[in-house]
This record gives structure tokens, C-alpha cells and sequence, in this order.
């Protein structure tokens, strides 16, 4: 708790509060997922470290729950207002670490780039819902 709480005083996580008053939900995800996506960037080094030890070893998984649940929960709040489950499924995906960096690293986007699909990519995830279609691709 001291390591990551030392970490914590220099780079707290994103504070969701504020993208509350963010009315317009594509506006709301593109502020938060900047917000998000440049902490994760500023300490990429560590969170690949601390994701990887929680992986295997159950106190690091407990600590890291401990310090990034809280944020985690209030983003998926109130980034998933008003969200359909496909969107919600989707918004889970855009918080992820690791899709953050998978797309700007393994896929060469720009912040701003990866930003803006996945926040599209949530938007449009509620398109096949009110078409009456589903996710599941044909088989």
C-alpha cells in the first residue's frame, strides 16, 4: 500500500466527477477516455508491471483491486450512463489497459486516434440494438 499509495500522491487516477456534467454521452466518453487514456500512458511502465504481478500473484491482484477499483467503478458509472449492455460491454473493452495499449503501441494509433475509435466503437455498438440486430456475427 505504500509503493502504490507513493504513486498514487504523484499521478492519481482520473477523477470521473467532472464528465458528469458532460450532457452529451459521445462528448462525456471522449473527455474521459483522454483523461484515462493519458494516465495510462504517463505510467505505462508501472501498470504493465503491477497488471502482470496481479495476474499470478493474489496480493498484488488484492492491491491493485484496492487502489484502481474505486476509479474503475465511478468510470464505468459514469461513462456507462444511459449506455445499452452491447455499449457497456464495449466501455469495458475502452477501459482496459491493455486495449489502450494494444492500440497506441502494437497498433501505432496517435493518443487522440485511439481515443476517438473506441468512443466510436462504443457509440456504434448501440446502433445494431435499435436496428433489432445483435452482435453475434452470422455464422
Amino acid at each position: 500500500m505504500a509503493c502504490s499509495g507513493h504513486a498514487y500522491e504523484r499521478d492519481s487516477p482520473p477523477d470521473a466527477g467532472p464528465w458528469r456534467a458532460i450532457k452529451d454521452r459521445h462528448e462525456r466518453l471522449h473527455a474521459g477516455l483522454t483523461a484515462i487514456y493519458g494516465w495510462y500512458e504517463r505510467n505505462a511502465q508501472l501498470l504493465s508491471c503491477v497488471l502482470r504481478d496481479a495476474e499470478v500473484h493474489p496480493l498484488a491482484r488484492e492491491m491493485g483491486a484496492l487502489r484502481f477499483g474505486p476509479s474503475k467503478a465511478a468510470y464505468s458509472e459514469v461513462l456507462g450512463a444511459k449506455l445499452n449492455s452491447e455499449q457497456r460491454a464495449m466501455l469495458v473493452l475502452a477501459l482496459s489497459f491493455f486495449t489502450w495499449r494494444t492500440l497506441t503501441r502494437d497498433g501505432g494509433l496517435k493518443q487522440g486516434a485511439a481515443v476517438g475509435a473506441m468512443a466510436e466503437a462504443i457509440i456504434a455498438a448501440g446502433a445494431g440494438a435499435k436496428r433489432g440486430t445483435t452482435a453475434t456475427p452470422p455464422r
